[in-house]
């Protein structure tokens, strides 16, 4: 972990900023497509009926004979997200240039899952992840499996690793710009400033949670109607339906901060002071020193934004640079 030689991040024209940071991950172009590498649809039955959807990539032939072990590389994405999220895309692209065979994962009800899911996934969903790697096929898993999860994708990722402690069956995981303080996060999405990433955010997920494939109580779906903020949402929809007595409630409980101690694997954990949606407090003030396996480090850096990290020096993000560096050292 702390082995990795890289680079100060430094922010690169005209991506000065946070904000403009965080903008860059969605404006930048994403590769159209993922050749010579190859790509195939996934299925994956889930109790009580749902069936996950993923994307499979393969670096191409030639390349994959000559880079014998590698592990399958898990990416999951945030919220709004899915397969064909930008950072999903490129970093499939990256790892498939060195060798990695890359399963995109579209969580419960995101993306194309949602017409093959009556649930919805959330921040707490590390039962979701745990069940999808206990299905993988043997052939893919031979070399092992590691994870990265990006956003709300990293804090199911960190939650399910302080679950399963020694018990995963992951050999490594990167999460990059997770929220780690659900609550935190949520009130710094509610400040002013933030208006138009709430609108953004908030609005995508009360469609997608409505959206044809959705099983829900008429009330659930007057609830997640009636919803005016992303607070409101989780207190009447996301706390009630998985459990919880309401929002602060689900906050509490599935705040991957909480899980950080249990992890057992290594972990690089990745995060931007300046982000705009993810109070840089949660992981400048965690007790780092708390996980006993010393097999947890982040990487904070002042600036970067939200999953941004577009640095000088080449197109890819620092943290995917960091990221595969990691990958490549185990």
């Amino acid at each position: 972990m702390t082995g990795l030689q890289l680079p100060p991040f430094t922010q690169r024209f005209p991506w000065w900023g946070g904000d403009l940071q965080t903008i860059a991950t969605v404006m930048i172009d994403v590769p159209s497509s993922l050749a010579p590498g190859t790509s195939e649809r996934l299925r994956f039955g889930l109790n009580g009926g749902d069936t996950m959807l993923a994307m499979l990539d393969r670096p191409a032939a030639p390349q994959a004979a000559h880079q014998p072990g590698k592990p399958l590389v898990l990416l999951i994405h945030g919220v709004p997200g899915s397969e064909t999220s930008p950072y999903m895309v490129r970093m499939s692209g990256y790892l498939l240039d060195k060798g990695y065979p890359v399963l995109r994962l579209n969580m419960r009800g995101a993306g194309p899952s949602r017409a093959t899911c009556g649930g919805q996934y959330s921040a707490g969903s590390s039962r979701d992840l745990a069940e999808l790697i206990g299905l993988l096929p043997p052939d893919l898993t031979a070399a092992g499996v590691a994870a990265v999860g990006y956003s709300v994708g990293g804090a199911i990722l960190l939650k399910y690793l302080g679950e399963e402690g020694s018990q995963t069956k992951l050999r490594a995981a990167a999460s990059v710009s997770a929220p780690i303080d659900l609550l935190g996060t949520c009130l710094s999405l509610l400040r002013f400033r933030n208006f138009l990433y709430h609108r953004h955010v908030f609005g995508a997920v009360k469609r997608e949670a409505l959206a044809d494939g959705a099983v829900l109580t008429p009330e659930e779906r007057r609830n997640i109607a009636e919803s005016r903020t992303l607070y409101e949402y989780d207190d009447r929809f996301t706390g009630p339906r998985n459990g919880f007595a309401g929002a602060d409630d689900y906050y509490f409980q599935c705040s991957a901060v909480n899980f950080l101690p249990g992890i057992r694997i290594p972990t690089l954990v990745l995060a931007s002071l300046d982000d705009p949606w993810v109070p840089g407090g949660a992981y400048s003030g965690h007790h780092w020193g708390s996980n006993k396996s010393l097999s947890l480090k982040p990487i904070l850096t002042p600036r970067g934004g939200h999953v941004g990290f577009h640095g000088v020096g080449g197109y890819k993000p620092w943290s995917d640079l960091a990221v595969m560096q990691f990958l490549g050292a185990l």
